[in-house]
């Protein structure tokens, strides 16, 4: 029995290092989209309500050319690359910190689960697949924590998901 004990107070010990490394790692955030510039997204969209189905807006939508190259907003690991039925075409990094980079309505991505991108590399093309069929094209940008942050929950719509969603906007214009 003591030897178990000693065995899981290890493994909680290297659990926590482990999650403490990821908070350490810093984090370098870049526009997502070759040559776009703040002027191509809506800096009030964060949140917006409503907004179909999802009811509130939880990214940003950054509109460009169809096919020009979506980037790695952050180094980080692909933990997903897929279609779905309301995202398209779309791709998740894990990145520093514990955060979830989520970029969806792509013409098509690069990536694949599994795969390690730096910031500034290619994982797909901007374009209108799910329910942006027919828009312009655009890439939705979402950066999910992990972590709870609880002291973001408001009294808006969904406002207690906001602990978890970051604003992008504020990223990417304090760059």
């Amino acid at each position: 029995m003591n030897k178990l004990f000693k065995i899981m107070q290890y493994g909680a010990l290297g659990f926590g290092a482990f999650l403490i490394g990821g908070l350490l790692i810093p984090e370098k955030i870049i526009i997502p989209v070759k040559g776009a510039s703040t002027n191509d997204w809506n800096h009030s969209t964060f949140w917006y309500a409503p907004w179909g189905a999802s009811g509130v807006h939880k990214g940003i939508d950054i509109f460009g050319i169809k096919n020009t190259k979506v980037l790695a907003a952050t180094g980080g690991v692909v933990i997903f690359a897929g279609e779905l039925s309301r995202g398209g075409k779309a791709v998740a990094i894990l990145g520093p910190k514990w955060r979830v980079h989520y970029f969806a309505h792509l013409n098509g991505y690069t990536v694949t689960a599994g795969d390690f991108v730096s910031a500034g590399e290619q994982i797909g093309l901007l374009g209108d697949t799910g329910n942006a069929a027919g828009k312009q094209p655009h890439v939705h940008y979402s950066i999910l924590s992990l972590v709870p942050y609880p002291w973001l929950i408001t009294g808006q719509s969904q406002g207690w998901k906001k602990m978890f969603f970051l604003n992008p906007d504020k990223k990417l214009t304090s760059l």
